[in-house]
Order: C-alpha cells, then structure tokens, then sequence
C-alpha cells in the first residue's frame, strides 16, 4: 500500500513514453511543425515529466497550511447531504455484492504482504460491484447478455499501465500496485489509455485515523486527478459530458472518502523547464478542490456498508464520473427516488399496519406525532406546566381554528389556523395573525429534525420551509422586492406547550414539536392548477401570468436567482380587488443561487438542457413558464414516465411546432414568446425580459396606473 515511488523520465518508458500518449517522431524538424502542433508536443512533454507526487506535494506544502485552520474545514464537501440523501433513496431497489471481503487491518502486523495482496483484490471488487450495480439501476437498456462497458484494474507505478490484480500479484508487481482505476473498455489498448479513465482509488494505510486525509495524501491524490486531467485533454476519446472534473477515492481497510479536482487545464501555464511550479500555481489559484469527511466502508467482517455514507459518497462519485463518459442515465436519480413512498407503503401493508396507523401519520389532511412506551419502571414527574400535555399521546393536529406560536428571534407570535390546503404533494395552511385577524398568510410546517419516515416527503418539506426560507431572505438581504414575488412574513420555529427543556449545547428537548421549522409568506390568492380544474384560466389569464411570472423572473434574475421549480402549483393570482388581480410566483425552495445548485426535476415542467444536464440554462425558467402555459391552455398531457421520453417528447413537441400552434390559439403574442425561447433553449445567451414584458403588457387591459415593479439590488 506504499505511495507511489518517484518516477524520473530516464525510466524504462524514456522522456516521451507515457503509455496513453503516442510520442511525435524524433525524425520530424520543429521547424516544420504548425504552431498547434507544437504547443501539443509542448503539452505532451510537460505531461511525460509530471511523475513525482512528492515533488509536487512539497510545492503545495505551504498552500495546505494556509487553508486549514482549527475551526474551519481546510475543503469544502463535494456533495450536499440532502443529495447524498436523494440518491440513497434512488439505490435502495439496487442490488450491490462485493464477494472479496476487505481483510481486517488486526492482522496486518503478521502477514503484510497477504493482507496487501486481499486488499486490492477487495478494492478492484468493490469498484466493480458499484460500477456494475449502479449502469444497470441508471443506463442499462434491459438488455441481459450486454456487457459491461467499464472494467477495474490496478495500475503499475513502473510504467504507469493497468493490469488485473489477480494477474498482477501473481507476476510479482505487488509492490509496484499503486492505484485502482475503473476504465473505459478499449480491446486496443488492454492495459488502458489514461485518458478514459473514468476514476482511480487509492489504497493506502491508515486513511481513517483523521477526519481529514493527511496533506501527503491528498498531495498524492491531486497528483493523479491533475495527470488525468491532462491526459483527457490530450487524449482523443470524445466524453459526452464536460471532463474537467476528476474524483480520486481515497481507501484503507475499513475507512474512505472522496477528492474531488475541477478546473479547466487550458489555463495551466505548460512550462516544460518548472512542470511542477505550474502544476501548482494552477492548483492554488485555476483549480478548485472538494474533499469529503473520511467514514467508514467495511465492517470488521470485510462487507460493504453500501448503504451509509461512507459508500454512499463513494458511489456518488462513480455515479457523477459514468455520467461524464456516458451522459445523462435512462433513469434519474429523481425517477428511481420517487419510488421511495409506494416502497414505503409497500412495507406498511407487509407489516399490517393498514388504514387506520395511516392515518395516525396524514390523518384528515393534517399530521400528528405519538410517542408511546410501557408503564416506566421510574416514572419522571413533570412541571405543573406540561401537565396538559398526555403522556401516553403527543398530538401535533392543525386544523381550522388551531393557533401555532412561532418563536422569532426575541419574541413570540400566534397565527391562527382558518384552512388546510394541498398543492398535489404537501399539506400547508391559511393563517392569519393573532393580534390582526383581518390579514392572511400561507403558513408552512416543516418536518421534525428527528423525523426520519417518511423521508421522501420529508425532504420535500425541507425544500418547502427550510431552503425557501433561505431564498427569501437572501432576496430581501439584497433589496429585491415586487408584487410579483412572496415576501417573507416570518420564520422560525414552533414554540410548544410547556417547558423547552433543550440542553444549551444544543439540540432538541425530547418534545415532538421542539425545533419544528415554520414558514409565513404572503401574499395568499389561489393557485393555478385550482383555475385550471374550474375552468378559470382562459386567454386573458394566460397573457397576464406569463407577463407576471417574467416580471418575477427579471427581478430575482437581477440579483442571481433562478426558480427551477415553475409548474401550475407554484404560481397563484393574489389581488386585493378582482378588478387587479395578479400571479405571483411562489415555490422558490429548489431556485438556484450557487453553481452546485440542482433545479427540481419535473418530467412535463423542467426544461430540455435542466433533463439533460441537470443544472439550468439562462433560457430554462422562461422554457418551464412556455410548458406551463401550453398545459394549462389545453395541450394535452402526455404520459411520461423517464426522462428519455421527456425529452423525446420535448423535441417532437419543438420540431412540430406543436407547442407554437396551441398557443396560438390562445394569443399571437404567447406564440411569438414560445418561439423566442425555442431559439434559445440550451444557449447560453440570456432572455431579454424587459422586451417580452413591455409586449406581453400591451396585449392585457390594466387599469392599474401604480408602479408594476418596485427593485432593487444592493
């Protein structure tokens, strides 16, 4: 498990000879070489002298320093819990088996070089095992005698090849296995090109004493990410995603994490005299590095734990590098994701628990908590001032009438119940203040912080409470107001009956309502999927949302802002007469603020390059605002249930003009918008708002004469 030895161009391979690059002709004159020609000899000679990772992690030595301190992280995360979240629920009908147990470390003081042996034989299986399990949950076609397209091999510090471990180990290059590789398959080259290398694995002891990877491993580890790096851009394999990101996985016998390198090599200066002074000016300042916490893979039986987080971020990095080399999956995380409830439900009627504990969770559309236990042995008695509270029932119920007390900041405030409402997935509430019953506000609940089932809609209600709660704010933090966007009433938590016994270190008392998040928002109106249904949502109503909601996109564009959530449910009409109604665009929980954002995923909502790419376009809101329109004016509703056909769909829809011609009939001017975002989809060339708003403006009757925008952005 030793660190690669320092490997100088004099080796067997020569100064030119990487084995994944073909070296120019020592016969041919520079002088007659295209200047493109030569920055690529240029390129390819700065890769053949980049084989020493001490050297370069001694150059970075000073650079780890300054970015680690006591009480911050030296790295960010490369995933977001609530992702790593996310695709646990998508893996949990995925079968994974690794049958080469990991050896335990216990007897690695006896038998080294055995141990060793088993351990990248483990690791190869474990890599293969994911990377099989994972292209037949998300890519594979159902076709059962199709092979494979990846392989794992180890790779050989000597002269940088892969071989099979098994194969390896028995012609003696034990000692010179430095890395586990998956591959692309390429009978051409059956000891693998470095430049369809989809990720390496690095075995090296003790990985797991620290939260964090020592900086000679993390120095070894963007080593190889930053060779990969290069060889992708030297190589002549064509990717079908973006590859200037590389995932090394770092590993011992129990423990492992994930590296995570991005930055475009283009910048890198290629100083052929000073490779590893380049490498790392471009490291500190081109490049960005993600490091995951260090947890544990293997149990002391040597078996995966392929369903904690430990593998689970393992995995989500093998997920990510398949997608660079094979694109977007046959099944999106969302799609497999979504099973998780009828799964959950499943598991309800296995365990006889029937309509009646049903509704003990979602009970007459609102949800309760119950706690109950055998009589104590020691029984605790309680302040006079929980009393009330029945210790064999804890009920949390809304319902018309019910008042809820939010604790904010210093204060507390009471908000009565006067409705429960549902927008086709969640439970949220009409409530209006106890000290001015003549205003209305939508209320949220969130989950429990301890609430773990079900955990799909739990999730769904923190993007709904927590995560809008930080849009809303971040937008007022930044001045940005108008009437056609929510404006945050208040937030906080849910101040319960009795005694908070929170401990001041933090946390929770044990009472189910404790540090229950709540949102108010305003304003209140009705949704448009409830037009729709009551056939409300005519012309003029169409005319007027699609100028309304570019108005609240213009506006939340202005600051960096995108939705990515625009459907029927998340717009409402609000207005204090009928005489000025207006749509407001409601829903921001999934709106991207940051690049490592993801929009929500909605087969007939989200727009082509969000289905493909999984981010948003600077067109992608206005091509949601365009499928909305065309649904809610009578486009009929396709049955899709993938996002291949979602987007087969898309194209058949665009190409045939069928979305221009349906809105047509409802306003030219809505066929000419439909037409402007078809010309834009997939671009990066932003919307012009301000044009399409001005004209979508004339073509609707406002007797309104006030301001229609009120902005501003610091």
């Amino acid at each position: 498990m030793a660190p690669v030895p320092p490997r100088r161009a004099s080796d067997s391979e020569g100064a030119g000879g990487s084995p994944d690059i073909e070296s120019i002709g020592s016969g041919t004159r520079r002088s007659s070489i295209p200047s493109f020609r030569k920055s690529q000899h240029r390129q390819r000679e700065f890769l053949d002298r980049l084989v020493d990772c001490e050297t370069l992690t001694s150059h970075l030595g000073d650079w780890f320093e300054s970015v680690s301190g006591p009480k911050r992280p030296a790295f960010d995360v490369p995933f977001e819990l609530i992702d790593l979240q996310k695709f646990d629920y998508a893996l949990e009908g995925v079968s994974f088996q690794q049958l080469i147990r990991m050896p335990s470390a216990v007897y690695a003081s006896s038998t080294s070089d055995a141990v060793e042996a088993i351990a990248f034989l483990a690791v190869e299986d474990f890599l293969h095992a994911g990377v099989k399990g994972l292209w037949e949950a998300f890519w594979s076609q159902d076709e059962e005698d199709a092979p494979l397209p990846f392989s794992v091999a180890c790779l050989y510090s000597e002269n940088l090849k892969f071989y099979q471990a098994e194969k390896a180990i028995a012609n003696g290059k034990l000692p010179g296995l430095c890395a586990t590789g998956v591959l692309v398959n390429n009978p051409r080259h059956p000891h693998g090109k470095w430049d369809q290398i989809l990720e390496l694995a690095l075995l090296r002891p003790d990985i797991g004493y620290d939260p964090q990877p020592s900086h000679a491993v993390l120095g070894e580890a963007i080593f190889y990410a930053l060779r990969l790096l290069l060889s992708r851009k030297l190589g002549s394999f064509q990717s079908a995603e973006s590859v200037d990101t590389v995932f090394v996985l770092l590993v011992d016998s129990q423990y492992g994490g994930v590296v995570k390198v991005e930055g475009d090599v283009n910048r890198l200066e290629f100083d052929v005299n000073n490779v590893y002074e380049s490498c790392a000016d471009w490291i500190k300042s081109r490049s960005r590095i993600s490091v995951s916490p260090i947890d544990r893979i293997w149990n002391k039986l040597g078996n995966a734990n392929w369903g904690d987080i430990g593998a689970l971020q393992v995995l989500f990095a093998t997920f990510h590098s398949i997608m660079q080399f094979a694109g977007m999956p046959k099944h999106s995380i969302e799609d497999l994701a979504a099973d998780h409830s009828s799964r959950l439900q499943a598991r309800r009627i296995e365990r006889q628990l029937g309509d009646r504990d049903t509704a003990r969770v979602n009970g007459n559309g609102a949800f309760r908590y119950q706690q109950r236990s055998m009589e104590p042995e020691i029984v605790e008695v309680l302040d006079e001032s929980v009393n009330n509270i029945e210790s064999e029932e804890l009920v949390m119920k809304l319902e018309n009438g019910s008042v809820l007390w939010l604790e904010d900041t210093d204060q507390q405030k009471g908000y009565q119940i006067d409705g429960v409402l549902f927008n086709g997935e969640l439970q949220y509430y009409l409530a209006s203040p106890v000290e001015d019953p003549n205003r209305s506000y939508f209320l949220y609940v969130g989950s429990h912080p301890s609430q773990l089932e079900p955990a799909w809609e739990d999730m769904k209600l923190w993007y709904q409470v927590q995560r809008q709660t930080k849009v809303l704010t971040i937008m007022r933090q930044k001045g940005v107001s108008s009437k056609y966007l929510p404006d945050l009433a208040a937030s906080g938590r849910i101040a319960h009956p009795g005694q908070c016994r929170k401990p001041s270190s933090g946390g929770n008392c044990d009472h189910p309502w404790c540090s229950t998040p709540i949102l108010v928002m305003s304003p209140v109106g009705e949704s448009v999927s409830d037009m729709i249904m009551s056939g409300r949502f005519g012309p003029e109503e169409a005319i007027r949302c699609c100028h309304d909601c570019l108005s609240a996109l213009s506006t939340a564009a202005s600051v960096g802002i995108r939705h990515g959530d625009i459907r029927p449910e998340n717009i409402i009409r609000s207005g204090s007469t009928r005489q000025h109604p207006h749509f407001v665009l409601i829903g921001w929980g999934h709106a991207i603020i940051e690049e490592r954002d993801r929009p929500a995923m909605n087969l007939h909502f989200s727009s082509t390059y969000a289905l493909q790419e999984g981010k948003l376009c600077s067109a992608s809101d206005a091509e949601s605002l365009v499928y909305m329109l065309y649904f809610s004016s009578g486009g009929p509703l396709p049955d899709l249930d993938s996002v291949e056909g979602a987007l087969q769909w898309r194209e058949t829809a665009w190409s045939r003009r069928l979305i221009q011609q349906k809105l047509g009939d409802v306003s030219t001017v809505l066929k000419a918008f439909a037409d402007y975002v078809d010309s834009l989809c997939g671009t990066p060339y932003p919307i012009d708002y301000d044009i399409w708003i001005r004209r979508l403006k004339r073509n609707f009757q406002d007797d309104d004469h006030g301001k229609e925008i009120e902005s501003s952005s610091s």
